[in-house]
């Protein structure tokens, strides 16, 4: 296996473990500094993954689908980090500590709104993750070396649309609610 696909998989169960241990420390323990700390740890492991992946590149290895996923990884986790991180603490805090109240779906016009929000974030990944591939095409200097992030530029710009798409179609037909949430409401 890769060594960057091996370090993407364990940095993304680190980051769900990171998670977890703030969440835990942050309302079972009732200790919420320490908490934060824990959560504010995501960033480090970006870090680690992004050194790793630019050393392993600068010593001549082929770019391969995993480094561009690093990239990926490195742009979402920045840009929808702290959504994941709130999303993960509301749902916690409800199902397990059985506090606060029950997280809402959203239907609608206000989940299209939402959505299209979403896809303005994942455009601003989008601009973040082919800027590191560009950077790293770029100081390689080798296309040959550097196929498979331009692939992967060339993919994500399509997917990029697609979700535009989907995004454009909420707003033609909103999402309706279940008859059984409904009654829950």
């Amino acid at each position: 296996m890769n060594f960057i696909l091996l370090l993407i998989i364990m940095v993304e169960i680190a980051f769900w473990i990171v998670i977890a241990t703030g969440l835990i420390v942050r309302y079972v323990f009732q200790m919420p500094r320490l908490g934060l700390f824990f959560l504010a740890l995501t960033p480090v492991l970006d870090l680690v993954l992004l050194t790793a992946a630019s050393i392993d590149l600068m010593r001549g290895a082929i770019a391969t689908t995993a480094h561009a996923i690093a990239a990926i990884y490195i742009a979402v986790s920045i840009v929808f980090g702290k959504q994941m991180i709130r999303w993960a603490d509301d749902r916690f805090r409800y199902y397990i500590m059985r506090q606060g109240d029950r997280p809402s779906r959203l239907y609608g016009y206000a989940y299209s709104r939402k959505y299209f929000k979403d896809w303005l974030r994942h455009v601003l990944a989008y601009i973040l993750g082919t800027g590191l591939l560009w950077i790293v095409i770029l100081l390689v200097n080798n296309a040959a070396r550097t196929e498979a992030l331009s692939g992967t530029i060339k993919l994500w710009s399509l997917v990029v649309v697609i979700d535009l798409v989907i995004s454009i179609t909420y707003f033609i037909w909103p999402r309706e609610a279940k008859y059984k949430e409904e009654i829950h409401k």
